[in-house]
């Protein structure tokens, strides 16, 4: 089979399913929307065009459907996997190619489709041509059956983390080593690498800290990552004067992710939309346990004081509360509860044969690969 994968440019996720469409013994294609000098795995063909600088505008639409008409006649697969809905998959839905495999990225369909009529109007119109789609929430396939779309065409699995590279044993070694030559070994160190973008909320965890920090002098803080938000995050650690409490570590390589995991005693993700969460899912993989905001991807991981605590989203005064209340929390029983979650539902050797299975299904399900 012949299975073409669209996405918007690049991302550990990407390069987590297209390394398993090199593996899957099909014929493996990628589309970017935004060309670019991007890593693909071996195996996999990049199929080149004009693509897009920038954000997907109404007046790009024709021309963009046109090409990737076109496109696709010419390479002629039998499957496209696509997504975001509104932009990647809408724009496959327009040209009638069919089958049309769409992939929610959780924002689309837990926040794009609640703000914005447009891009509402856009994701029902690529689900009302989807042979299948893949979800990695059950919120999120709720979201899309209350917006039409049939229950028993969604594919619905977390995307998964390799368990044999993020474990307790190899985090903590390397983990120790980093807190010990940082001096923080007798911290209490928690750990955010969010992006610094709306969505994310990483400003309400930083202000959560500089409360929590005022009453509590042994709270760090390891940040990586970068945003839009950089200057209003970067204001909040001057304003609150706890610059000297924070590890601001920028943009680090996923499978270096593992030494901050074990040099954490807590993982923070205070995210207002999110799926299943793959950071989320690598710091339980490592035995952390995780304080969250209560968004329903989130709570569908962490079970109150089993794999970790959850607070009201957006509200950086409880946050703050919770960060005070860890010398009472029993961070190892926690942390070995969630590793076990994690080995039991966050395998992305077993989860993506439910991917393999995705797409024989939206195969099955249509006629082929057709204009």
């Amino acid at each position: 089979m012949r299975i073409l994968y669209f996405t918007r440019a690049d991302s550990v996720h990407d390069q987590r399913f297209l390394t398993a469409l090199a593996e899957s013994g099909h014929e493996g294609l990628v589309l970017r929307l935004h060309p670019g000098e991007y890593p693909t795995p071996s195996g996999i063909q990049v199929v080149e065009w004009s693509g897009l600088e920038g954000s997907l505008t109404e007046n790009e639409i024709p021309r963009l459907t046109q090409e990737l008409s076109e496109l696709l006649k010419a390479i002629q697969p039998n499957l496209v996997h696509a997504g975001p809905l509104q932009d990647l998959a809408f724009l496959v839905a327009r040209t009638g190619f069919s089958p049309l495999l769409s992939m929610s990225w959780g924002f689309d369909l837990m926040h794009d489709v609640l703000v914005s009529p447009d891009a509402a109007e856009k994701a029902r119109f690529a689900l009302g041509h989807s042979a299948r789609l893949i979800t990695d929430a059950q919120c999120s396939a709720a979201q899309a059956v209350r917006m039409g779309f049939d229950i028993e065409k969604i594919c619905i699995f977390p995307w998964g983390v390799d368990l044999a590279h993020f474990t307790p044993a190899s985090a903590r070694v390397r983990g120790t080593v980093w807190r010990e030559r940082r001096g923080w070994g007798d911290k209490r160190v928690l750990l955010c690498q969010r992006s610094w973008e709306p969505n994310y909320g990483v400003d309400v965890l930083l202000r959560a800290f500089v409360e929590a920090a005022q009453k509590d002098d042994s709270l760090r803080l390891i940040l990586l990552g970068d945003g839009s938000q950089r200057d209003q995050i970067l204001s909040i650690l001057e304003e609150g004067k706890v610059n000297d409490k924070v590890f601001l570590g920028g943009r680090v390589p996923n499978q270096e992710l593992i030494t901050f995991f074990g040099a954490a005693d807590v993982f923070v993700t205070p995210s207002h939309v999110d799926g299943s969460s793959v950071s989320l899912m690598e710091a339980m993989a490592c035995g952390l346990p995780t304080i969250a905001s209560d968004i329903p991807a989130n709570a569908e991981w962490i079970a109150e004081g089993q794999t970790g605590w959850l607070f009201p989203d957006g509200d950086n005064h409880a946050l703050a509360e919770l960060l005070l209340q860890i010398p009472s929390f029993d961070l190892p029983t926690v942390g070995t509860r969630a590793r076990k979650v994690a080995e039991k539902r966050a395998d992305w050797r077993r989860n993506k044969q439910l991917l393999f299975l995705c797409w024989e299904q939206a195969m099955t399900s249509s006629k082929g690969g057709s204009l």
